[in-house]
């Protein structure tokens, strides 16, 4: 994925699927209930665990996307990543990839990150066409991401686009718990006294080498969901644990 600092938020609608959820499963019934189209439904119909769920129980799915761009108001999804995953094991054979054709051109910098170009996605399917598997396996899960920004507003915006109706799912944000230890406001007196730091990177891959976990090339769907889910379970086992809920962690 790309750099979120680099997001340009121009709005998609789905501004709901930001906001905390002390409770998705009863979300989940509402939306069931709300949605149209029968791909939504089926995967709202599959519900979301309690937020009182230990870790060590929550079913969790691993999720990255890359994009044309970052400009919500013109790029799309041109690729999805996913790895089911609980604290203890990452279910590499069960992970899945998608390759899609986007509706906006690729930008020359989003060519340079993810090595995605025209002619690869030429015959690509468009999302919508892929759109029931990509739920089925996100159905009844919590997603890890790094940066729920970018697949909540994205995803948001090219599932608007296709079915008029927009989508919301649970998150878990590695870069919001890295956040959590290193963009926390000092004391008044310790930034009076203290000089300026540079402030400590929370990206993901800055982020995975402070847990001494492998270096990945980046910016590939599959393997920054699985440089996240790996991220995820060093995360819990040095900062949490297996009986953390849900709650304390999810969006």
């Amino acid at each position: 994925m790309f750099h979120a600092g680099l997001l340009k938020n121009h709005g998609t609608g789905g501004d709901a699927t930001v906001m905390d959820r002390a409770d998705w499963a009863e979300r989940f019934r509402t939306l069931a209930h709300t949605t149209r189209d029968p791909r939504l439904k089926a995967y709202y119909l599959a519900g979301a665990p309690a937020g009182r769920t230990p870790l060590k129980e929550a079913p969790l799915l691993a999720l990255d996307v890359e994009t044309t761009g970052l400009d919500l108001a013109r790029d799309e999804v041109v690729s999805i990543g996913v790895v089911p995953l609980s604290l203890d094991r990452i279910r590499a054979s069960q992970a899945r990839h998608w390759l899609l054709r986007p509706r906006a051109p690729l930008g020359h910098e989003a060519v340079t990150l993810h090595g995605i170009t025209e002619q690869r996605v030429r015959r690509a399917p468009d999302l919508d066409q892929v759109l029931a598997d990509v739920l089925a396996q996100m159905a009844g899960r919590v997603l890890v991401v790094h940066c729920r920004e970018i697949e909540r507003r994205f995803l948001d915006k090219a599932i608007r686009e296709r079915t008029g109706e927009g989508i919301e799912f649970p998150t878990i944000d590695t870069m919001e718990l890295e956040a959590r230890l290193y963009r926390r406001p000092l004391p008044w007196w310790k930034r009076w006294f203290a000089a300026p730091a540079t402030p400590v990177s929370i990206r993901l891959s800055p982020s995975r080498m402070r847990y001494g976990l492998p270096r990945y090339r980046m910016h590939h769907a599959l393997t920054d969901a699985l440089a996240t889910a790996e991220l995820f379970q060093a995360q819990v086992a040095h900062r949490f644990g297996p009986e953390t809920p849900l709650s304390a962690l999810w969006h």
